[in-house]
């Protein structure tokens, strides 16, 4: 600067050296008056604090937060913890006294002492037991189910004796509709205890079991936990709904978390990630329900008492129709027993023609539906209120045509065709299988949207059928040149199971001996290379599709005798049962002769 002569260049050269120094200057005194208002908002708002407790101090009232902190230091003294929790919420309480309020960090400490002082540590209700009234009870609620009611009723007396509960976790399994679910809502009424239900069909996070740890924003404590807050009580009954629904992913496996809340022998220390200290669930009575075993962990299955719930008959469809079912759905259509009535005639026409089921689901369905017209046509009558009658005959106009065909006898008309009986999640259904040949080169085709184990049963029943086609009379002549072709209708459903070995081989010796199976035979049973017939599962509800489906002899493996005895008996006197031990005991039984 001093160097420069100028004083224009002089002045030039100075002025934006100003013009910073200025910038400075401004931005340094406008954090100064930022700095300065912030704490005189603090010391002002610090002062009327002071100037609140004052004022509370001298009319004799207290500081919300002082009485909440005594509030909760009462209850954490009044609610009988275990010595550990009440060790823990009181370290906690110390440390909430030490939080500002206005923290985020106190309102995370003051809900976990909520829970703690909110949970059932020693509040029980107490069992009243009577089995009389029990069994009245599962009587008035569930009709049929006689095993079933027996086996709980069984339960409940060994509960009595002992006076403890620490037993098995039953569960129940059975079609979709057959009562799984009222059934542990029915031994909650009997025992006189809570009752909650858990849905499990879809869970994936096992922290919805074990809860969030507190870590977390927004963590509260698994499903357990809150349904035993909720019904304040340390030994409800917990039914816990589609357990075989339950997924895994990338956030953990629930079936896994279940382990600990199931085992007897562990879920007296079952730690919750929220509350992080044991909670006693041995009082609890856990029921679980699910439609099949399958898709059940194997060692979460291994502390199960599956109980079977099997699917109902036509005449005990009819019976929970007239009992629960249309009394029902008339109050709930908000009509009287007298304005409208269905016959035993009509629902007994309903069942056969427009359902198709283990349960009652889809019937109750139907009846809604009959309700909902009738009530319509009532109102139409501008306040007649005469008596409404649906008979038999007028069910096509308010329901539409008969969904499914009654009979099915007289349906197999040509060779290379038999009906097999298969087992599903929803009950036992009837299944066609068809086999032709056809020039080529000796190779199998199977379709169908089959799995391994029926492929596998295709090939053995092949191969056991050419290795006997002499005793059996089989046509294998020029087989390298002739391929067979074995389908299962409705391909687009995926099927699998050892069941269809039997099928199979009946429809290929009807197809090599052009004899006709039968139409009013169908079979189950796996099979052997040595031609042994081994037995399958789900006798009962595929009995009874066949006896559904018109079909009037059954051809069973001779190791399921003992399965015969919990067929209904009135499903036994329509349907005659045909034990086998070896294939060649088959083919005289089904195929026609020519």
């Amino acid at each position: 600067m001093l160097e420069t002569h100028l004083v224009k260049e002089r002045l030039t050269r100075l002025l934006p050296l100003l013009s910073r120094e200025l910038e400075v200057l401004t931005l340094g005194s406008k954090i100064q008056k930022e700095v300065a208002s912030s704490m005189s908002k603090s010391q002002r708002d610090f002062f009327l604090r002071e100037q609140i407790r004052a004022i509370q101090r001298e009319l004799g009232e207290s500081d919300p937060a002082t009485s909440e902190i005594n509030s909760l230091r009462e209850q954490i003294e009044n609610n009988q913890l275990r010595e550990e929790a009440k060790k823990i919420a009181l370290k906690e309480l110390e440390r909430l006294q030490q939080i500002p309020p206005t923290t985020p960090e106190y309102t995370v400490s003051r809900n976990y002492l909520d829970w703690i002082v909110n949970l059932p540590w020693s509040k029980s209700t107490e069992d009243k037991i009577d089995l009389a009234a029990a069994a009245r009870i599962l009587d008035e609620q569930h009709y049929g189910l006689t095993r079933v009611k027996d086996r709980l009723l069984e339960f409940l007396a060994v509960i009595k004796l002992k006076n403890k509960l620490k037993g098995p976790i039953l569960c129940l399994v059975g079609p979709p509709g057959v009562g799984k679910t009222s059934l542990g809502r029915s031994v909650a009424d009997a025992l006189g205890r809570k009752f909650a239900r858990i849905a499990l069909g879809g869970m994936r996070d096992d922290a919805e079991i074990r809860g969030h740890r507190r870590t977390y924003v927004g963590a509260l404590p698994g499903r357990i936990i809150q349904s035993l807050r909720r019904v304040e009580s340390n030994n409800p009954v917990i039914l816990l709904d589609e357990i075989d629904k339950v997924g895994s992913d990338f956030r953990g496996d629930p079936a896994a978390a279940l382990l600990e809340v199931l085992d007897p022998q562990q879920n007296y220390t079952f730690t919750d990630n929220y509350l992080d200290m044991p909670f006693d669930l041995s009082p609890v009575l856990f029921v679980t329900t699910a439609n099949w075993l399958d898709p059940i962990h194997p060692a979460l299955r291994d502390r199960l008492e599956v109980i079977e719930l099997p699917s109902y008959t036509a005449t005990e469809k009819l019976q929970i129709a007239r009992r629960y079912l249309v009394p029902r759905q008339l109050e709930e259509h908000g009509l009287k027993a007298k304005l409208v009535k269905l016959p035993d005639a009509t629902l007994k026409r309903l069942i056969q023609d427009h359902t198709r089921e283990a349960g009652v689901r889809q019937l109750e369905r139907e009846i809604a539906a009959l309700t909902r017209k009738a009530a319509r046509k009532i109102v139409s009558r501008h306040g007649l209120l005469r008596p409404l009658t649906i008979g038999p005959g007028e069910l096509a106009d308010y329901l539409g045509p008969a969904k499914f065909e009654t009979e099915m006898a007289e349906a197999i008309t040509e060779s290379g065709v038999a009906v097999g009986l298969a087992w599903t999640p929803v009950g036992g259904d009837i299944l066609f299988i068809e086999a032709t040949r056809m020039a080529g080169t000796g190779k199998l085709l199977l379709t169908g949207s089959l799995g391994e184990v029926m492929k596998e049963s295709a090939q053995t029943a092949l191969t056991y059928l050419r290795s006997q086609s002499r005793a059996l009379k089989l046509d294998f002549n020029e087989f390298e040149k002739q391929d067979i072709h074995i389908h299962v209708p409705a391909g687009a459903t995926p099927k699998d199971g050892p069941s269809a070995g039997v099928t199979i081989v009946a429809a290929l010796a009807s197809l090599l001996s052009q004899r006709r199976v039968r139409s009013d035979v169908a079979m189950t049973g796996e099979i052997s290379l040595r031609g042994r017939v081994l037995p399958v599962g789900g006798i009962k509800e595929k009995v009874l599709a066949a006896s559904r489906a018109g079909i009037r002899h059954v051809l069973l493996p001779d190791q399921n005798r003992k399965d015969w005895v919990d067929v209904p008996a009135e499903v036994r006197h329509k349907v005659k049962a045909h034990f086998v031990r070896q294939i060649s005991e088959i083919l005289p039984l089904a195929l026609r002769s020519k």
